[in-house]
């Protein structure tokens, strides 16, 4: 029958020890748009032309398959391009 091999002992083993953590990267410092950032334009927030594409979504009866359009035709409204 063949020997079991031995284990190592990681307690004064060096070579055995766990490898170093990697740096962190560091984080993005460019801003972002987010939904409530009008600071830009003065045109509607997404919050207020996602608020309007639902509404056009449940005026249509709340069948699916439209959200695109939906999104657009709001975006439409509330800028004025109509």
């Amino acid at each position: 029958m063949a020997k079991r091999p031995a284990t190592r002992s990681t307690v004064n083993d060096p070579a055995a020890a766990p490898a170093a953590p990697k740096p962190k990267r560091a984080r993005e410092t460019t801003p972002r748009a987010t939904a409530r950032d009008t600071t830009s334009n003065a045109g509607p927030s997404l919050d207020d032309i996602r608020r309007r594409a639902y509404e056009r979504y449940l005026e249509r009866g709340g069948h699916h398959g439209q959200h695109f359009d939906d999104w657009l035709e709001a975006e439409k409204e509330l800028r004025g391009k109509k």
